[in-house]
């Protein structure tokens, strides 16, 4: 039991802070192609880096740990229930050495539980085998990503693609929807598992599934190989790229897999995932506990410590430096594109956060200060200090209910996260003097890097992820995606992609 349970916990560790091979290969390919000095190419220089402080610092390469899920096969006399003991020991070990971010949190009472313990969490699937050998595969897919996922009944109307009927150019239809539906918010560059058939739930299952599929293994049924060629083809065509800031690469792998249905229904169920595709497995000695081999790791390791910065060479965009408070003034000078470094104190605020802010006071003075869409992973060392293991940006259309009458209310002048903000916020931005800053979403060893210190805490009775954080940064760099003249990029980008999307609307697979 345990080195069982040391070989979980080796899982999760490495999981969450090494990308597997096959990943690092397609994320390469995708920097290739991106041109120099391009927002595209700045992000993909910010990821590479990314990964390649995780694997040095050991740390979590996001710090969204998501809802960890476990698949395993086991031999027919295995106790499962040991298995799961282990699992959940494992977990909460992880989670106490700062390698997961508390991520389980009661759906009624939202109290977190603290060790990524909890009814439900983690997921753990299991299915019995003829081999003598355990096989164990973890996934921890983010909940920006999660919340992209796309479930289609057919047949149905898709904007900018028309009728799509119960056919494969129908489904076809529908995985490119999925990926236009995407924009950035899911931290594009993406990789997509398609569920065609099934119920609701077994159809998500097997899209979810299908994310358990190496990046370059070839599809067994020849019209599902095919559309896979073809979803990799056009869906780059759209135009989105990466964190939906334009570029050549949107998606990084497409992976079908099809079950039966009822004739009554006919579903095709999309689960998206981010770049940082946090995707590993091993082989265990079932009398032993102790892992025989490691999965998704064969080939030559892609190392990017040194051309990480490669792509952001000879920028061509304006670069802005902000020391924070900041004034209206430095902020109607901003435009869409435009490149910021902060320097300064900045404050984290999700969920729980806004929600506080629409009827309480600050806990602190935020007129001229920058709020942080962001959940970070905290260590307290012995003196009771806290120090930042992650930090990068969470999705933040969730806060799109309460932001612009937040900066009104309490004079903030920025919120940097991810993937854009709605008419809502870009018309409080305007009339205010506010911008909305778009961080690299994934890069949680980048940004937890340009944290130079944490100067107090706020609210701790909402949990570590939702707690406000007061952080001194240096170098902390964002683009402008929405500014105080009513411009928006992601609404850009949105506009011109769907307008790519409907030439594909043509049937291909007859």
């Amino acid at each position: 039991m345990e080195k069982l349970q040391e070989s979980m916990y080796k899982l999760i560790v490495e999981t969450s802070t090494n990308l597997p091979k096959d990943v690092r290969i397609a994320i390469a390919k995708a920097k290739k192609r991106e041109n120099a000095g391009t927002r595209a190419a700045m992000s993909l220089g910010t990821i590479t880096n990314n990964i390649s402080m995780a694997d040095e610092n050991v740390s979590p390469i996001c710090q969204d740990t998501g809802l960890p899920t476990f698949k395993i096969k086991t031999p027919v006399a295995v106790n499962q229930l040991k298995v799961k003991d282990a699992i959940y020991s494992a977990i909460a070990q992880a989670t106490k050495d700062g390698k997961l971010r508390p991520n389980s949190v009661d759906s009624l009472t939202g109290a977190n539980s603290g060790d990524n313990l909890g009814i439900g969490t983690p997921v753990i699937k299991f299915e019995q085998w003829e081999k003598d050998y355990i096989d164990v595969r973890l996934i921890l897919k983010g909940g920006g990503c999660e919340n992209k996922n796309i479930q289609y009944s057919l047949p149905c109307e898709l904007e900018g693609l028309g009728r799509a009927g119960r056919d494969l150019d129908g489904i076809r239809k529908c995985i490119m929807h999925s990926v236009y539906q995407a924009q950035g918010q899911g931290c594009s560059a993406g990789f997509i598992g398609v569920g065609i058939g099934g119920d609701r739930t077994s159809g998500y299952e097997l899209a979810k599934e299908q994310l358990f599929r190496t990046v370059d293994d070839v599809n067994p049924n020849e019209d599902l190989s095919k559309l896979e060629e073809y979803v990799m083809e056009n869906a780059n065509k759209l135009g989105i790229g990466t964190m939906g800031f334009g570029g050549e690469t949107t998606l990084l792998g497409c992976k079908v897999g099809v079950i039966n249905r009822i004739p009554a229904s006919f579903f095709v169920s999309v689960a998206y995932n981010c770049w940082a595709y946090r995707r590993l497995g091993m082989t265990v000695n079932p009398e032993t506990g102790e892992i025989n081999e490691w999965l998704y790791q064969d080939g030559e390791k892609v190392d990017f410590a040194n051309d990480a910065n490669k792509a952001d060479e000879e920028s061509e965009t304006r670069e802005v430096v902000l020391q924070a408070p900041i004034t209206e003034e430095q902020i109607r000078e901003l435009k869409v594109g435009d490149v910021v470094h902060i320097n300064g104190m900045m404050y984290t605020g999700r969920d729980a956060i806004h929600k506080y802010l629409t009827d309480h006071d600050a806990p602190v003075d935020l007129d001229g200060q920058i709020i942080y869409h962001c959940g970070p992973v905290m260590l307290k060392d012995e003196e009771g200090s806290w120090h930042v293991k992650a930090a990068g940006p969470t999705t933040s259309i969730r806060e799109e209910p309460y932001q612009g009458d937040i900066m009104k209310k309490f004079g903030v002048r920025a919120v940097i996260g991810k993937g854009g903000m709605g008419p809502k916020t870009l018309a409080a931005l305007e009339e205010h003097g506010g911008v909305y800053l778009n961080a690299i979403g994934g890069a949680a060893q980048y940004y937890a890097d340009c944290i130079k210190s944490v100067e107090g805490v706020d609210l701790m009775e909402f949990g570590i992820p939702e707690a406000m954080w007061h952080l001194q940064v240096e170098g902390f760099t964002a683009v402008v995606t929405m500014d105080s003249h009513g411009n928006s990029l992601h609404e850009d980008v949105d506009k011109s992609s769907l307008e790519k999307l409907a030439t594909f609307k043509d049937p291909v697979f007859k």
